[in-house]
């Protein structure tokens, strides 16, 4: 018996496989991982012992597309047999210029390519329906408490600084049935906070004219405020991904404020001056944003809002970066990420005149996050002193690292939690906050 399982696991092809990008990018990865265990192919660590590897790239700016390449470049050095798929395999010309042994090269989202590219290497092994157990949700790159539930593709935006429209193609919304469904699945395997992403979560269904599917025996809209009410009845945490402040969201808050989805929201918002957005034909100004941002927090006063801003876009003046730093401390944003303009090939605002230096824009981020580290210190404070329940990501040594609403995995704060003895991971937990800092949260049992 030893001799036939030692004989039938040296014959069952190995796949290295190495995910790059955003948590959309995380989702296709995870899709072709489970297709790869359903065929029966064996997912291992490290280069030397797969078989051939393939690598999930980012091509979102030049120093993602960079990152794909020295990936693409390790992995052919260490195992020479390699498939490339993600948002950089839409520039196949530029891969094969700098990696041409490469065997294959696939767009995003394209799994059923990358599986025929991995047939045409490897044939599927036997299967073994006794030893080829896949939970129902399929393979996940996350921790079992929380999942990405991914629900359209692409984007209809025409952001002059970026090229995912280009890399991942026009909207296309999966059906809310569809959807719902796969949130079921899960939660059925233990999944306890569902992260709701897609390049833009506010447009959801535009492109199917918000069709009407049944799930569990009443009519739901393709629609993100739909999908929101749907989701609330599932007994889990939901958190909102790049969200785009239009009207339909202010449907949501109430949801928010009755605690049936978490009170969090991730909006792109990228400046607050309304010449620069219109440099970058973003589909929101500052002062509305503003104004909406207000409004929400009257309905839902714990209301965590995180975003991105862009500092150093093309023409950018001292008195556009002025109006950002006003608008965050009108705006008073609890999670906020800040970059530098980084030009990518293909962007319509490489064309612009009056590209800011390096060092000016440098400077310029270092003052905004500097503005925004005394912005999240003072958010903070308001939850000293209070209850808050935590979702445990980690224990060790009696302490927990844990996550509160306010906190998505591996973009925002901590809770950290001292007395967590008895904690176990992918745990609730109600805890007393008793300090708080720039970005954490520190706790204790209750």
């Amino acid at each position: 018996m030893a001799a036939i399982s030692d004989r039938l696991a040296h014959s069952t092809p190995k796949i290295g496989f190495v995910s790059l990008g955003c948590p959309k990018a995380l989702v296709d990865s995870e899709r072709i991982l489970t297709q790869l265990r359903i065929e029966g192919y064996e997912v291992v660590g490290g280069y030397r012992a797969a078989d051939l590897v393939v690598v999930n790239t980012c091509g979102f700016i030049e120093s993602a597309q960079q990152e794909s390449l020295d990936a693409i470049g390790e992995a052919l050095a260490e195992n020479g047999k390699v498939i490339v798929t993600g948002c950089l395999g839409s520039r196949e010309a530029l891969i094969r210029e700098r990696h041409p042994e490469v065997l294959a090269i696939t767009g995003p989202h394209d799994y059923e390519s990358v599986m025929r590219a991995v047939h045409a290497q490897l044939a599927p092994p036997p299967r073994n329906p006794y030893l080829d157990l896949i939970p129902a949700s399929g393979i996940k790159l996350t921790p079992r408490h929380y999942a990405y539930l991914k629900i359209s593709e692409g984007c209809n935006h025409k952001c002059s600084f970026c090229i995912i429209p280009k890399l991942r193609g026009k909207l296309v919304s999966r059906r809310i049935d569809a959807v719902l469904r796969e949130a079921e699945k899960l939660i059925r395997d233990g999944v306890k906070e569902l992260l709701v992403v897609a390049q833009d979560t506010s447009a959801y269904g535009a492109d199917i004219r918000y069709a009407g599917a049944a799930w569990r025996g009443r009519e739901y809209r393709t629609h993100m405020t739909d999908l929101c009410r749907a989701l609330a009845e599932l007994g889990v945490w939901v958190r909102l991904h790049y969200v785009y402040p239009y009207p339909h969201v202010d449907d949501v808050i109430p949801l928010m404020a009755q605690e049936k989805i978490l009170p969090y929201m991730d909006i792109p918002l990228q400046h607050a001056s309304p010449r620069l957005l219109k440099a970058m034909r973003r589909p929101a100004g500052g002062e509305k944003a503003l104004r909406r941002i207000q409004e929400w927090r009257r309905i839902c006063p714990d209301l965590t809002i995180r975003s991105t801003f862009i500092v150093g876009f093309p023409g950018e003046t001292e008195q556009d970066f002025e109006e950002l730093l006003a608008f965050i401390k009108a705006a008073q944003l609890d999670r906020v990420g800040c970059f530098a303009y980084s030009p990518v090939a293909g962007a319509d605002a490489n064309a612009l005149p009056q590209h800011v230096s390096p060092a000016e824009m440098e400077a310029r981020r270092t003052a905004f996050m500097q503005l925004q580290a005394d912005i999240s210190r003072e958010r903070l404070r308001r939850f000293v002193g209070r209850e808050l329940t935590v979702l445990v990501d980690s224990v060790a040594d009696g302490k927990a690292l844990a996550r509160s609403f306010a906190d998505a995995p591996e973009i925002d704060g901590l809770v950290h939690v001292r007395n967590a003895g008895q904690l176990k991971p992918g745990q609730f937990a109600r805890t007393r906050i008793v300090h708080s800092d720039h970005y954490d949260l520190h706790a204790e049992v209750s």
